[in-house]
């Protein structure tokens, strides 16, 4: 404690002291006067004591405060000089106005009356957007501002070493990756055992000079699966050499006539390794979902990345897979009161038909099935299929509203989603939400929006189409259902249309579903019938064919006439149209559609997978067959963003 306040301490005892003197001193006056004037005496000379101390007292507390004052102002003179603490005034036109001395040698040259940009041109960016705290690069050393800008000041710390720290920190991050040979079990079928043996050496040999490549710790935990851990830089490194391991092995493998192909899984930016694992194995199930020959990238938050997924899918579903699926979907059927099945929002002649056969299903075993259909929501190339269904009210009788199965449904309803995996496409999203049940059959390759807690999903990406395999889970049901001609048509329809007439994406899984349904009486005249269009619009059609290009590499692209909007189907089969030209091995049809998007329709033969290439512009589909659909772009917009992802794609880059 200062003297000065150590004094003033003791003064409140003396002051206190000196009251109960005058107190007693009067008291004492009143009986012996002599005695009293003693005592006045006495407390006079206490008086001037005080006084004399009182007046010491505030010169001292004026010298300390001229003191602490002066030695304050010192201080702060030594920290704007002295710390390692950039400062700058600037005025309203950005003009330095004033810096201390830290700045002084940081810039080494004379700056004061110059603009800020003279430090770098992104703090004038980041002034003039009031940002109040940003980091800035001077002389490759990276220092956090700290603005005012009311007082239009600004501080400099370098924060150099600590970016370093939080860069390595990313980098060392753990990444856990699962490695699957897609097709090894269906390659290695009856295979002799030393060509076995063979074949997986090469593999091996392949992957363990790829990991001592990239620094990554490998280990096989089954004949066909690894798993392998690096971190965030060995990451980035494989992504920026787009995991050319992929090609590596599908390469050395195919020289033994035999090709495998690879599937990679990889969970990354998590601290915990649980959450990692669970990361990985979901990138693989979505990559092996895509069709495989590919890698996921997963973290928990953002956009998953995809690489490669170039080959065609090799067919590896087997019947008794499907015979499993039948089964369980009877007994599923069986615990429910009733059956609702939607498909995507305008439905195409493949979606009908799978909601139909999977219907029939529900019928056999007892139980009421009822098809969602959103009337002002309806393909134009199912409207003659709709004509048909509505002559029959049996069936016709069985087609309900979203509105109406969102009151009808309840805790025991069935809810089978046909023809689409993603949530935001399906007829009623809300019945998503209210049921507890979920079956998904679909044949589309697996994104990232994707049905969650689904009791059942049977998602082949190696069929035709959703009607083949409802197809093949009709016949594997124990009740063996009857079809009638339409039903059976309906579900050959939706094979023909996915299959462009058996021409693509067709195994011989195909072909035995359409003789199944022909024996059921599927009547291919009125498939015909069906499948019949407009004369306006085929020379409509025709016209959107005529404003075709190639671009490079047999890329074709054809767009529409900037002030006409054209139906999605008619767009569709502008390419498919396109792809039956020489020389061409994917087609583009650009165009704008009635809602006022612009829509592109991509097809291929296999050499080009147009998938990959959709999906870049945040759409989807198949390696074959796909399509986006862009808001807020012009036509011409859209064909320059699609000619730059199409060059990404031939120099390798990342599919989405």
């Amino acid at each position: 404690m200062p003297k000065f306040l150590l004094k003033r301490w003791h003064g409140y005892h003396v002051m206190a002291l000196l009251s109960v003197s005058v107190l007693f001193t009067g008291i004492l006056t009143y009986y012996q006067w002599q005695w009293g004037l003693l005592g006045l005496m006495s407390i006079g000379v206490v008086l001037f004591l005080i006084i004399r101390a009182r007046k010491h007292f505030v010169e001292e507390l004026a010298d300390y405060i001229s003191t602490l004052t002066y030695r304050v102002n010192k201080a702060g003179e030594a920290a704007v000089t002295k710390l390692p603490i950039g400062i700058l005034l600037y005025n309203e036109n950005r003009y330095v106005q004033w810096i201390n001395p830290y700045l002084t040698k940081l810039i080494d040259k004379d700056v004061v009356g110059g603009s800020i940009t003279v430090f770098t041109e992104d703090l004038l960016k980041q002034v003039n957007d009031e940002k109040k705290r940003f980091i800035i690069s001077i002389n490759d050393q990276n220092y956090r501002v700290f603005h005012e800008p009311d007082e239009r000041l600004l501080y400099f710390l370098n924060v150099t070493e600590e970016q370093a720290f939080k860069e390595l920190f990313e980098k060392e991050k753990t990444v856990i990756a699962h490695i699957y040979l897609d097709n090894y079990d269906e390659v290695t079928q009856g295979m002799d055992d030393q060509v076995r043996s063979k074949l997986l050496t090469h593999v091996t040999d392949t992957l363990n000079r790829w990991s001592k490549e990239y620094d990554v710790f490998i280990r096989r935990t089954a004949s066909d699966r690894f798993i392998a851990v690096f971190n965030e830089q060995a990451l980035a490194a494989l992504e920026e050499n787009r995991f050319t391991v992929l090609d590596e092995i599908r390469d050395r493998t195919g020289k033994e006539k035999v090709s495998l192909t690879l599937s990679i899984g990889i969970g990354s930016r998590e601290t915990s390794l649980r959450e990692l694992g669970t990361l990985a194995q979901s990138s693989l199930d979505l990559a092996l979902g895509r069709g495989g020959d590919q890698v996921a990238i997963k973290e928990k938050t953002g956009k998953g990345r995809f690489y490669g997924g170039r080959s065609s899918a090799m067919e590896k579903r087997t019947r008794v897979r499907a015979r499993v699926i039948s089964h369980a979907i009877r007994d599923f059927i069986n615990e429910s009161d009733k059956v609702f099945i939607m498909g995507h929002k305008n439905p195409d002649m493949d979606s009908i038909g799978a909601a139909i056969g999977m219907l029939k299903i529900a019928e056999t075993n007892g139980k009421d099935g009822f098809i969602i259909l959103d009337p002002d929501e309806v393909n134009q190339s199912v409207h003659k299929l709709l004509g048909e269904i509505q002559e029959h009210d049996d069936l016709w009788a069985q087609f309900i509203t979203p509105e109406e199965a969102n009151e009808e449904a309840t805790d025991d309803t069935l809810l089978i989603v046909v023809d689409t995996h993603k949530p935001s496409l399906v007829q009623e999203p809300k019945l998503l939400e209210k049921m507890d049940r979920t079956i998904v059959i679909d044949h589309h390759r697996r994104g990232e929006d994707f049905i969650n807690d689904a009791v059942l999903v049977y998602m082949e990406p190696y069929a035709s189409s959703t009607a083949e395999l409802v197809t093949e889970l009709l016949e594997y049901q124990p009740s063996h259902p009857n079809l009638d001609v339409l039903e059976a048509t309906a579900l050959l329809a939706g094979i023909i249309v996915d299959t462009k007439s058996f021409a693509i994406r067709t195994g011989s899984r195909t072909f035995d579903a359409a003789s199944y349904l022909r024996s059921k009486g599927a009547d291919t005249t009125l498939v015909q019938k069906l499948l019949k269009e407009d004369l306006d619009q085929y020379v409509k059609r025709s016209k959107l064919v005529e404003q075709a290009h190639i671009y490079t590499g047999g890329m074709a692209i054809a767009t529409g006439y900037a002030g006409e909007a054209y139906g999605q189907v008619l767009i569709a089969q502008a390419a498919d149209t396109l792809l039956t030209m020489n020389d061409i091995v994917a087609s583009f049809v650009i165009s704008r559609i009635d809602d006022g998007r612009v829509s592109i329709s991509a097809r291929s033969l296999g050499e080009v997978n147009v998938q990959v290439i959709m999906e870049s512009m945040n759409g989807g589909g198949h390696l074959t067959n796909a399509a986006t659909q862009v808001d807020g772009m012009t036509i011409e917009e859209v064909e320059e963003t699609l000619k730059t992802k199409i060059d990404e794609y031939f120099k390798g880059g990342q599919t989405t």
